[in-house]
Formats: structure tokens, C-alpha cells, sequence
């Protein structure tokens, strides 16, 4: 059974467990692995996270930095940016590696689509999609309730503060490593484990830094800096998670693992040819406790989650 929970953003309280929520990606990026910079302009993204709420989404979740594998993240003091000689033999000095997105960058592409959402869809719900806590600042002071920090409050060490002042929700997500370092992280005998272990290691982060319990959501992280094996477990051991006492989400869409499980020939599909796997992987989670699906596919993302639900409340 899929147990529930009151869930405090920064302007309501969601009540999670009755049916699952939809929380709808935007990518304001020109890299994403996902879209490919479908929706970089601000009027495209915003036309864009409209569609997913007319098309049932409960939330999106807007983002300004792509964190695909291999992409560069920025450090978090600058003891931690390597030296000149590690910088040309790690590849940050090379034309064709990207660096970090500044903060600067990442607000210029992301508070136009927030104010924009606020301001034709007020009662909308706007999670911002950041590691950097001046990002969920300028983010939640324009309009977002939630904050969505994929390093589980690890790479900024004023994000835990920065959330629990502005009293906003946040779903603090499981990563290992740096997208830099994931095709080169040595492989975990007990992935499950692992990512208990750590993610109740950000819940405690964010309980001193003083998160109230009902504000914190939390998110395994399919696929950040797990290899394609790795989250076969994650996905079969699903309901192991529901021990850390905390409504959770599953972000399984369009990931290369289920790719993999699709691919024809040797070639995985293009993301957005993984629907069906996607949907699959959504139920899955569904039916082991996901409170929460982020997705890209909305509308269909909706309908799979309903006969879910079914099943759920008939059990």
C-alpha cells in the first residue's frame, strides 16, 4: 500500500497518496538529452509548460541547466574548480566541452518563464529544477513553491538554509558523483542500499538546517550516476525507499536505461521514442509507492498513472 502524506510547498499543501501527482518537465537549455533545445527561448517554454498543464500535469518543474552524463556542473567553493594542468587533462580547457552554467546564466533562462507562468496561470504550481541555493532563491521569490535540488543539497552548502527561510517544499534527489565523473564511477554491489543510505543522509541535512518533515519529498534519482544495470534494482526494490518515512518521486522518463531494454539492432531509440518503456517504468514505481512522476509525456503519463491509481485503491 502507498501510504500518504500532507506535502507543504511554499503556498499550499498537497495531499499525496490518494492518486499520483504529474510533475511536467521544461527544459529552458540548449542540451538537453532529452528535447535538445526544443524549448531554450523563454516563449517557447512557456507555451510549452502550459501545454503539459492543460494536458493534466499537477506541476512543472523548470529547469536552466542540463545535468545529461558528461555535462560540467559548477563547483561548490572555489577550492573545488581543478588547476590549470587538471582543467587540460580533464577536458575543461577544450573547444568542444562546455563549462558550468553560471548562476547568472541559469536565472536569465529561467525567472522570464516563471513570472510568464505566474502570471497566466497563478495557480499553478512551479518547481524550479537547481543545485544553486541563489538560483531557488531569485526562483521561489518570482513564484516557485518547490525546489528540485539533484544533488540532494550536497553541492551548495547554503541550500538547506536557503530553502527552510523561504519555507518552500523540496525534493531532494539522489545523485552519485558529478555528471563529469559518471561514465568513469566504479560499479555498486548494493545500489538500493547506497541510495537509502544517502538520501536519509540529505534528510538529516535538511532537518538541522531546519525543513520541517512535511516539506521534504524524495527522489532516488534513476539514472545520476547509476549505469544502465544499476537501476534495474532501483526500480525492482522500489518500495524499499518507502522505509525512509517521506513521500517520494520517480523520474524514470525517456532514460537510457529503459532505452537500453527497448533498443533494436544495438541502437537505442532517440528519447522521445521511449514512451511506452517510460509509462512501463512509471507504473512500476506507482505501484511500489511513487507519491510523485516527473515526465516529459504528460497526457499519456496521466492516463497510465490512472489505472495505477485503480489498482491501487482497489488492492
Amino acid at each position: 500500500m502507498r501510504r500518504q502524506f500532507s506535502f507543504r510547498t511554499r503556498r499550499r499543501t498537497l495531499e499525496l497518496g490518494a492518486r499520483t501527482l504529474v510533475m511536467g518537465v521544461v527544459n529552458v537549455t540548449p542540451d538537453s538529452f532529452s528535447d535538445g533545445g526544443l524549448y531554450f527561448e523563454p516563449g517557447a517554454a512557456v507555451e510549452h509548460a502550459l501545454r503539459l498543464l492543460d494536458e493534466g500535469a499537477d506541476m512543472v518543474d523548470v529547469g536552466g541547466e542540463s545535468t545529461r552524463p558528461g555535462a560540467r556542473t559548477q563547483p561548490t567553493s572555489a577550492t573545488d574548480i581543478p588547476t590549470r594542468q587538471n582543467q587540460e587533462r580533464q577536458g575543461w580547457a577544450t573547444p568542444n566541452v562546455r563549462t558550468f552554467v553560471s548562476q547568472e546564466e541559469e536565472l536569465r533562462r529561467v525567472l522570464p518563464v516563471i513570472r510568464e507562468l505566474q502570471r497566466q496561470r497563478p495557480e499553478a504550481i512551479v518547481s524550479i529544477d537547481t543545485y544553486k541555493s541563489t538560483v531557488a532563491r531569485a526562483a521561489v521569490e518570482a513564484g516557485a513553491e518547490i525546489v528540485n535540488d539533484i544533488s540532494g543539497l550536497r553541492w551548495d552548502r547554503q541550500m538547506a538554509a536557503t530553502i527552510a527561510e523561504l519555507g518552500c517544499g523540496a525534493v531532494l534527489m539522489h545523485t552519485r558523483g558529478r555528471p563529469e565523473q559518471w561514465r568513469s564511477l566504479p560499479p555498486v554491489d548494493d545500489m538500493v542500499g547506497l541510495v537509502g543510505r544517502e538520501l536519509a543522509e540529505s534528510v538529516e541535512m535538511a532537518l538541522r538546517a531546519g525543513l520541517a518533515r512535511d516539506r521534504l519529498v524524495l527522489d532516488p534519482g534513476f539514472g545520476f550516476g547509476k549505469n544502465y544495470e544499476e537501476n534495474y534494482p532501483l526500480l525492482a526494490r522500489f518500495e524499499e525507499f518507502q522505509r525512509l518515512g517521506f513521500p517520494l518521486l520517480a523520474g524514470v522518463s525517456r532514460k537510457s536505461f529503459i532505452g537500453k531494454l527497448m533498443a533494436r539492432g544495438g541502437a537505442l531509440p532517440a528519447p522521445d521514442q521511449r514512451l511506452s518503456g517510460s509509462l512501463a517504468a512509471a507504473v512500476v514505481c506507482i505501484l511500489k509507492g511513487a507519491h510523485i512522476i516527473r515526465a516529459h509525456d504528460v497526457k499519456r503519463t496521466v492516463e497510465a498513472a490512472a489505472v495505477a491509481d485503480a489498482g491501487l485503491a482497489a488492492d
